[in-house]
């Protein structure tokens, strides 16, 4: 099965100064781009409740995100990403308790899982690439998305991918000390565009993942979904 990468990510409310600042730091704009997300999950919504989260990306293809073991404690969130087709109809069917589907095709398990769109919406994103150190050529960029959704929400997000846990404690250093410089304060968070809009537009399935998570035992270092996801 395809190894999932590991993203770490800090989530901020944006200032109107945060481009600017941006390209003070010698940022580059990569591109500007719209995009719809639509998310999938069961009527109860047994993947959200898991902590898992089944999104189709308009451009981009399927995506499962889920939370992985934290390393380090903090205002971030560390979740594994799979996009390999095949892995997440895989990951699906363990998660959901359901037989092994055969199809490597995440559109032709929807309806054998009992899964359905639970939120969709349209989000205007400014995407930006820094490099810290200019002394280390080998050094990974890092990623700073600022988001606009059609409801009406913004966003940023710090992020590095990584493909090992021992990655992650250097790549969280880089998205502290980017965040620090782009005036973020040191606890800040903002949730995920998807739970504000579950928060929005269904009320009632919003407070029902707000009781399952406030009554799960978390181990150090977990987030609820208000601080995950992209």
């Amino acid at each position: 099965m395809a190894q999932p990468l590991i993203e770490v990510e800090r989530k901020f409310v944006p200032g109107p100064d945060t481009e600017e600042r941006l390209q003070e730091l010698g940022g580059t704009l990569k591109h500007q781009v719209t995009f719809r997300d639509s998310y999938y999950d069961t009527p109860e919504l047994s993947l959200m409740r898991a902590d898992y989260w089944l999104r189709q990306r308009e451009g981009s293809g399927w995506e499962l995100k889920y939370p992985g073991a934290a390393v380090v404690s903090g205002p971030h969130t560390e979740f594994m990403e799979l996009t390999v087709e095949p892995a997440i109809v895989a990951q699906l069917c363990e998660v959901l308790g359901a037989d092994i589907l055969e199809s490597g095709s995440v559109a032709a398990v929807l309806g054998p899982l009992g899964l359905q769109e639970v939120a969709s919406f349209v989000t205007k994103r400014s995407a930006w690439k820094l490099v810290l150190s200019r002394t280390d050529e080998e050094e990974p960029s890092l990623t700073v998305d600022l988001d606009t959704a059609d409801f009406g929400y913004a966003v940023g997000e710090v992020e590095a991918l990584v493909h090992k846990k021992a990655e992650v404690p250097a790549a969280l250093e880089k998205i502290h000390s980017l965040s620090s410089m782009l005036g973020v304060p040191a606890q800040e968070t903002a949730p995920p565009k998807v739970m504000v809009y579950l928060q929005r537009f269904r009320p009632q399935d919003y407070q029902h993942l707000l009781e399952v998570y406030s009554r799960r035992e978390k181990p150090q270092g977990t987030k609820s979904p208000d601080s995950s996801l992209g």
